[in-house]
């Protein structure tokens, strides 16, 4: 039996997915989380062998999330269920421990393949994300900025283009103010941005915020 924890902030996506993996006979949700928060007390509670989570959270983002589910049990599969496009996001959650990525509008079926595939200990790859993937083994000229980021680079960015400060961030991602100016730094560097406003612009171009 496969126990599956659901993370996703809307009550009636969890439901419908929580009834629809009740109907395979190896899968068992054993709890549920509306945020990252939330997230890291399931996954504290050791009643999850697979955990699909959304990216969009109320608290924090899911690719913050992701890094501190991965920093307290990096072998936990977790399965990332999106609105997002894989275009925008799936290439950089693998490099950053995801072991799939999926957008919301796939067949639920495909959702059940994913769970036992990552589950098995092997990454969930769409044949989109398969060639996404390509382009970047091919050092592919078109790469977008955003996709040269490091983990934390890229945290960073999604912060900022989100309108926190410095000293916030500094406080919830328990890191000096310094050491969060040297990555905004980098990331303006990287990007060859030199704004705020630039950088929430491009992320809102680029479909990575809402």
């Amino acid at each position: 039996m496969i126990r599956v924890g659901i993370v996703d902030d809307h009550v009636i996506v969890r439901t419908g997915l929580r009834q629809f993996l009740s109907e395979q006979v190896d899968l068992r949700v054993t709890g549920e989380a509306a945020n990252g928060r939330e997230a890291l007390n399931l996954v504290r509670g050791g009643e999850v062998d697979v955990l699909v989570m959304d990216l969009s959270m109320p608290d924090q983002s899911g690719v913050d999330a992701l890094a501190a589910i991965k920093a307290r049990e990096p072998d936990l599969p977790v399965l990332i269920l999106s609105g997002f496009p894989e275009t925008h996001y799936a290439t950089t959650l693998l490099r950053q421990g995801a072991s799939g990525y999926l957008n919301k509008e796939c067949d639920p079926e495909e959702i059940v393949t994913a769970i036992r595939t990552v589950y098995r200990g092997r990454k969930y790859i769409t044949a989109a994300v398969a060639e996404l993937l390509a382009d970047g083994l091919g050092g592919d000229p078109d790469k977008l900025p955003h996709e040269q980021l490091s983990e934390r680079e890229f945290q960073v960015f999604l912060r900022l283009a989100k309108g926190e400060t410095i000293g916030h961030m500094a406080d919830s991602m328990a890191l000096s103010v310094k050491t969060v100016s040297t990555y905004r730094t980098r990331v303006m560097e990287k990007m060859k941005l030199s704004s705020n406003s630039d950088l929430t612009y491009y992320a809102l171009k680029n479909g990575l915020i809402q």
